[in-house]
């Protein structure tokens, strides 16, 4: 099984692992595991990281002002390393003014919210060229058939929790068109997925180089727009001024939140420039505080015209 490496942090603030929730796509996400409170209550994530697969488990002991975190397998130090900045370590609120009661109260309900970054580019775009246009329910479906499919078991203990590591962009890029449509993934979706695993390196690159560079590069690949890039942004730099504008709900909850009638996504950006460079904290404290517009009308119905499969993972 190898050695655990093992990491204790000191956070100057109270942490939650509830920053990681961002990351699950889905309740059957197979990267993604949360222990039963009663034994013990670890956030396990399989990562693929620049130095390769890992295991990554976190515990916070709120008594000791401590997180606690171990690893396993080739990515381990590296994601060790990563863990202060992907609880929201480098995210600070300065500069933001909630403005709105409704902001007002949200930030006083979560005064220690943090935003926070894995440093990770192709771990947040796969997952979110497959939510393109889709519902959460095929999304999801579709990202864990890619997982089971192509990915591999999580190193260390993370095999024994049936946790997954993501395919890396070389397999991406060998994988038939046949087999996107049998993950219900679209042509117009898996060409955008193989295009940019075609590019990933300049793409993973650009993270050092920021959020707006980012943007850009990804922006400038076909089938990918404002919404994915905001999406990718949010979790790779933790970025504050990414709004997935093009969402299905998001304009409409927040005007619904704020002002009492739905926006669209012209009205969502007016409504939000006085808070540029920090407009995505807006949705994101609406989003903390459950604040959404009434589920009465007509909802987007999974489609049903692609071929349906069902695939058992592998080892």
């Amino acid at each position: 099984m190898g050695e655990a490496q093992v990491r204790v942090w000191r956070p100057d603030w109270p942490c939650s692992l509830g920053v990681l929730r961002l990351h699950r796509r889905g309740g059957g996400d197979p990267t993604f595991r949360t222990d039963d409170p009663r034994d013990g209550g670890r956030t396990w994530r399989g990562v693929r990281t620049p130095q390769g697969p890992a295991t990554l488990a976190l515990h916070v002991r709120p008594a000791d002002g401590e997180v606690h975190a171990e690893a396993w397998g080739p990515g381990a130090a590296w994601v060790l390393e990563s863990v202060p900045a992907m609880l929201g370590a480098h995210d600070s609120w300065e500069g933001f003014e909630p403005r709105h009661p409704v902001l007002v109260e949200a930030r006083r309900h979560h005064p220690h919210a943090r935003l926070g970054r894995t440093g990770l580019l192709m771990e947040a775009l796969v997952p979110a060229i497959i939510e393109q246009k889709v519902t959460g329910q095929e999304a999801f479906a579709g990202f864990r058939m890619l997982v089971h499919r192509f990915g591999e078991r999580a190193p260390g203990p993370g095999a024994e929790r049936r946790l997954w590591v993501q395919p890396d962009a070389a397999t991406l890029r060998t994988v038939p068109s046949w087999e996107w449509l049998k993950m219900h993934v679209d042509p117009a979706r898996s060409r955008a997925l193989v295009t940019a695993a075609r590019v990933a390196d300049s793409l993973e690159r650009s993270v050092a180089l920021g959020p707006e560079e980012a943007d850009r590069r990804l922006r400038s690949l076909p089938g990918i727009g404002h919404w994915t890039s905001a999406e990718v942004r949010q979790r790779t730099f933790g970025d504050p001024d990414a709004v997935s504008f093009g969402d299905y709900h998001v304009a409409k909850d927040v005007g619904w939140a704020l002002t009492g009638t739905p926006f669209d996504d012209d009205q969502l950006a007016e409504f939000l420039e006085p808070w540029r460079p920090q407009r995505g904290r807006v949705p994101a404290l609406v989003a903390m505080m459950g604040l959404h517009r009434p589920r009465h009308g007509a909802r987007m119905s999974p489609r049903t015209h692609l071929p349906a499969s069902v695939t058992r993972p592998r080892g």
